[in-house]
């Protein structure tokens, strides 16, 4: 196996991208992690993760969503996401140009089980 290595896109604090990091480095995987709050999330990276996964990056379930306005959750997604990283679906994982969102089975299987 050739390993690739993996960039993550998620929070510190976040049990999800907790859970995640933990299992691909039991599983050997090189990670390097960007923390969308404290790293921000480039522009070019929000636009392919938005065209990847369109209207599911946004995270409609968490607390900086619900407090928003009207007119704010009505914005271009790119650009609030841009304004207000921690409202993007996590964990973004990227590996041999591969993208996926969250850490359900199907994204554990494919990360771990597969050779990336």
């Amino acid at each position: 196996m050739t390993e690739v290595k993996m960039r993550i896109w998620g929070l510190k604090n976040c049990d999800t991208c907790r859970k995640a990091v933990k299992a691909l480095g039991d599983a050997g995987r090189d990670l390097d992690y960007v923390d969308v709050r404290a790293d921000g999330v480039a522009g070019d990276d929000l636009s392919r993760f938005f065209d990847a996964f369109g209207d599911a990056l946004v995270n409609k379930r968490s607390t900086t969503w619900r407090g928003l306005s009207e007119d704010g959750r009505a914005a271009d997604p790119v650009a609030l996401l841009a304004a207000h990283p921690t409202l993007m679906k996590r964990p973004v994982i990227e590996a041999d140009g591969q993208l996926t969102l969250g850490w359900d089975a199907k994204t554990q299987a494919k990360w771990l089980e597969n050779d990336v």
